[in-house]
């Protein structure tokens, strides 16, 4: 079961309980007869978990980053928070959009639900929007036929690895974005993948090309040599789309980590 499926069972249970109480319990106890303690109880937390409920399906949603695929963006450990409304207003548990507020745009950074396993959240940044046509090719990107910009700076190190890797400032219409890439890997390629609009790419020997249908969305990760994202599972639907993650607020193995990103 979901965590917001659960809340929302439990902001069911404990305002249906308040209701009974009020309109029909209540007016049956004695003056000075206590309430019992399921209903105290249920009364106690009605208005905290309907708050809680509000904020996280309709403003702002917490996560923490599981893995390195979005390095040096996002580092494991991480707590991060998502605008829940930059893309639209959604429902809670079915996730039918109800207001139409915006799109993504190429460069941010996106949380989804899995295209394979919707109950799975991943993050990635949005590279390709619908009717975009992409081609990563020697671990270069390449968007309607043009490279995207981008230029190297000073190497990133990596305290897990105890190894330094080249970092590149990439670009989508003058923001920029950190990226690293290894030397040592092999650039991507990948054959008979199969997943929905899979059609819509060929794979060869220096990478892929890819046009991004109606409706969906391209996404990588910025450790671009160390990310399972639309080049190998295909493209994110609108439908899956759960926020724009903006702001890092914890991260407990380095407490410096605070503050909004690229």
């Amino acid at each position: 079961m979901s965590f917001a499926l659960f809340l929302f069972l439990l902001l069911l249970v404990s305002g249906l309980v308040w209701c009974i109480d009020k309109y029909f319990l209540r007016n049956k106890r004695p003056k000075d007869a206590k309430q019992p303690w399921w209903v105290e109880y249920s009364i106690s937390f009605f208005p905290v978990i309907l708050i809680v409920f509000i904020l996280r399906s309709f403003l702002v949603e917490p996560f923490k980053i599981p893995s390195g695929s979005m390095i040096p963006t996002l580092l494991i450990g991480d707590f991060i928070l998502v605008n829940k409304f930059s893309y639209g207003i959604r429902l809670p548990v079915i996730h039918t959009k109800l207001i139409e507020l915006g799109s993504p745009s190429r460069g941010d950074v996106m949380v989804f639900r899995y295209p394979a396993d919707p109950s799975l959240d991943y993050i990635k940044r949005v590279v390709g929007l619908p009717g975009d046509r992409l081609e990563y090719r020697n671990k270069e990107l390449y968007l309607n036929g043009k490279a995207v910009p981008r230029r190297q700076v000073a190497d990133y190190e990596s305290r897990e690895r105890l190894q330094y890797f080249p970092r590149y400032l990439e670009s989508f219409e003058g923001a920029e974005h950190a990226i690293i890439l290894e030397k040592e890997v092999p650039g991507f390629v990948a054959h008979g993948l199969d997943f929905k609009h899979a059609g819509n790419c060929d794979y060869n020997s220096g990478g892929l090309v890819c046009t991004v249908p109606a409706g969906h969305y391209f996404v990588m990760g910025d450790n671009r040599d160390n990310s399972s994202d639309s080049r190998v599972w295909g493209f994110v639907p609108d439908g899956n789309i759960v926020g724009k993650a903006f702001f890092i607020w914890l991260n407990l193995n380095q407490l410096g980590r605070f503050g909004s990103f690229r």
